[in-house]
């Protein structure tokens, strides 16, 4: 095997669709994918996915495919084939700046010493699970999560498609309550009890492997105060009616990893399901709602 790395450069609209899109297709193998701004001055940024390749294959064609489906235009790819004697994951790495939402402070472990005294600090490297805190929708659902908590008390917690934990931990930390963090993924379930116990939550983030809301811990821990979820904008609207089963009568639900051309029709399923829409947050291409039922 060799690796390679494969690449573009465009507006910040553009790289931040493509780098949540690559997230997803490329999770599966662990493969690290970068976003860096490249020109300040002209807003350029670059995304680009480290890959493991068989000697004379090459994976530019379905990576542009990718990339330009999600970016709804043509991207023009580029291959660089890279020395195997280097840790390109330390490398992904040095490129992950702390990404401040609020009271919480996302960083990685190579960034320990940006840490201040006040912040609610999320410790997170980049590896096998969705969510280093970079996106958008992330960083949109730490904020909303932080207003949430400000106005009331949350008892019970649900943080559905949890991915790296990012999202429960910070929620842990923030009312210092039990919170269910869930995934179809059981290599994310996994990835993300390491993560709470390295961040001093292990006793409160608990985790299951879960499509949707199709599993016994869910319903064991049922009705909730708060569900947090930050995935895909069909599958919301999908869950919709599940949503209103699961929460408490005034309780709340934080949805991302929705486009803002998306934010109506989403809003429309959940008012369909008894929820009223409270708030907004837009960040670039993407929204975070909130809705109380």
């Amino acid at each position: 095997m060799v690796q390679v790395r494969y690449g573009f450069s465009g507006s910040r609209a553009l790289a931040e669709r493509v780098f949540a899109a690559l997230e997803a297709v490329y999770e599966e193998e662990g493969a690290p994918i970068a976003i860096v701004e490249i020109d300040e001055p002209a807003a350029i940024f670059e995304v680009s996915a480290y890959l493991e390749t068989a000697e004379g294959e090459d994976r530019r064609e379905a990576f542009a495919r990718a990339a330009s489906e999600a970016g709804g235009e043509p991207v023009e790819v580029w291959r660089e084939d890279l020395p195997t004697d280097v840790d390109w994951m330390a490398q992904v790495l040095a490129d992950l700046k702390p990404v401040r939402a609020g009271r919480f402070l996302v960083h990685g472990s190579h960034d320990r010493d940006k840490v201040l005294a006040n912040d609610l600090a999320i410790e997170i490297d980049a590896g096998q699970a969705f969510g280093t805190g970079h996106h958008g929708t992330t960083a949109g659902c730490l904020e909303m999560i932080e207003r949430v908590v400000r106005r009331r008390r949350v008892h019970r917690a649900l943080d559905l498609g949890t991915g790296s934990a990012v999202l429960a931990i910070g929620l842990a930390k923030l009312a210092r309550i039990p919170v269910l963090a869930t995934d179809i993924d059981p290599v994310a379930v996994r990835v993300a009890q390491e993560n709470a116990a390295r961040n001093g939550v292990g006793g409160l983030v608990y985790t299951a492997v879960a499509a949707g809301f199709g599993a016994p811990a869910i319903r064991q821990a049922a009705p909730f105060d708060l569900v947090v979820a930050n995935i895909l904008a069909r599958p919301l609207q999908a869950l919709a009616p599940q949503f209103a089963r699961h929460i408490v009568s005034g309780g709340e639900a934080i949805l991302s990893g929705i486009l803002v051309g998306q934010r109506r029709p989403v809003i429309a399923s959940f008012v369909d399901a008894g929820f009223a829409h409270r708030q907004t947050i837009t960040r670039g291409d993407w929204v975070t709602i909130r809705l109380s039922r």
